[in-house]
């Protein structure tokens, strides 16, 4: 345990060392390359001037070695090329490492934290729960139970008295008489007069005679 533990930043300094390793040659070989680009450049200038001075020998040698300038350019292009490839395979790599390292450690987290809490465990903690549920039920059930003269009063009796009050109030309505339709008007035919208003028509008549004979 302690030994990956204390490995593990280690290895990682390690890892990072290499990268930093591998830059300084990839800076160290680009330079080179520049200079050796330079060098190149200054040969083909001087093989022109050896031309125009019908010096043709000179001119050769000068492209002779540029030649070479130009064969170890490419050398240190591969050797350039090998370098990126081994610092992508060595960064993935670490990738890889921290990954399986993460992995590994929530693994040993998941496994500490089963052992903390096993299946008996939670068996003995689902029946405690349980247990005081059922207490805590019986606790309530008690609480509400009617006490003193409550307590005496017979259910069926007071159901018996409810279903004989419901019954007397059934028949008393039962009993109330019917509510009398209202009378419907007499119409009297048109051209008859009640005989009351007949006889106050006749004493008119009457009066009017004797006032006249006055």
């Amino acid at each position: 345990m302690f030994t990956r533990i204390f490995g593990k930043p280690k290895q990682e300094t390690n890892a990072l060392a290499t990268l930093d390793k591998l830059n300084e040659t990839l800076e160290m070989l680009e330079k080179k390359e520049k200079v050796l680009l330079k060098k190149a450049a200054g040969e083909v200038e001087k093989a022109k001037e050896f031309t125009k001075a019908k010096n043709k020998r000179a001119a050769i040698q000068c492209l002779k070695r540029k030649r070479l300038y130009e064969q170890q350019i490419e050398q240190l292009g591969n050797f350039q090329l090998r370098i990126h490839d081994q610092m992508i395979m060595l960064e993935g790599a670490k990738a890889t490492t921290e990954t399986v390292d993460a992995l590994r450690t929530g693994a040993a987290a998941m496994k500490a934290m089963q052992k903390a809490t096993n299946i008996d465990d939670v068996d003995k903690t689902m029946d405690e729960i349980n247990e005081q549920t059922e207490n805590m039920k019986q606790i309530q059930e008690a609480l509400s139970a009617p006490i003193g003269a409550a307590a005496d009063f017979d259910e069926d009796e007071l159901e018996a008295e409810l279903e004989e009050l419901e019954g007397a109030e059934l028949e008393e309505q039962l009993l109330q008489p019917a509510t009398t339709a209202p009378a419907a008007p007499i119409r009297v035919p048109a051209g008859r007069q009640p005989a009351n208003k007949v006889e106050d028509e006749d004493d008119e008549l009457a009066e009017l005679q004797r006032e006249m004979a006055l």
